[in-house]
């Protein structure tokens, strides 16, 4: 399937170790990749080979958002979900983009490109400058810390991403990928919203993740806009 762009009439379809924790700098945070992809798709197996590619990087955050709005095709993504179809109507706009297709890779929030494009994608996260006045982003003690930094315009939001950190692979017995045995990584199973972060120093707590998922949190512009800092656990 070619990426095919998506429109609505309203809104678009309603849409380094376990142990340590990992302590990031404005200067040195890795730079988030996320794939939206969907089971249903069949352009989107190569983009998620290239994103288990990007978990091996120590310099990239790597997340996988499966998305819903191909699962009429006859599959239904068992990992899809409208929030994160959501998540990818939102960027679009700031990306230029006038609607969501997949596979899309959206590199700190700033940028995107067709993710079965592994060298476009590598040359933009060679490319990636994070907004001056950044803030400090470190996960302890149960906590995200965020340090002060210059929040432009409005307050940014905080957000904690649950995500699987293994490789799962799922048969799919129907639509365009039938037949095929699908790999994914660092598939996203949560999505929280944690509050505000309006430029000073602040701490949210980050709940209990589920056994098994690790913990992201991402310090974003709002509406879609730049990530401005990342860590995970």
């Amino acid at each position: 399937m070619k990426p095919i762009f998506l429109f609505s009439t309203g809104l678009l379809l309603a849409l380094a170790t376990a142990a340590a924790p990992f302590a990031a700098r404005a200067a040195d945070q890795p730079v988030v990749v996320e794939l939206f992809t969907s089971q249903g798709c069949s352009s989107c197996p190569p983009a998620n080979a290239n994103l288990i590619e990007l978990t091996r990087r120590p310099d990239v955050l790597a997340l996988s958002f499966s998305v819903t709005y191909w699962d009429y095709l006859g599959w239904k993504d068992v990992f899809g979900k409208l929030q994160f179809t959501r998540r990818q109507e939102i960027y679009e706009p700031k990306l230029g983009q006038p609607g969501p297709f997949t596979p899309q890779m959206v590199i700190n929030g700033q940028a995107s490109t067709v993710g079965y494009d592994l060298a476009e994608v590598n040359a933009l996260i060679a490319r990636m400058r994070r907004p001056s006045g950044a803030p400090s982003l470190t996960l302890r003690g149960g906590r995200a810390v965020i340090g002060p930094g210059v929040a432009r315009g409005e307050a940014a939001d905080v957000w904690l991403v649950l995500y699987d950190p293994l490789t799962r692979e799922v048969p799919v017995r129907r639509g365009e990928n039938s037949g095929h045995t699908l790999a994914h990584a660092h598939v996203v199973q949560e999505l929280v919203r944690l509050g505000d972060w309006e430029g000073r120093a602040a701490s949210f707590p980050l709940p209990d993740a589920e056994a098994g998922l690790k913990s992201a949190v991402l310090v974003q512009e709002r509406n879609g806009g730049p990530i401005l800092a990342a860590a995970t656990n």
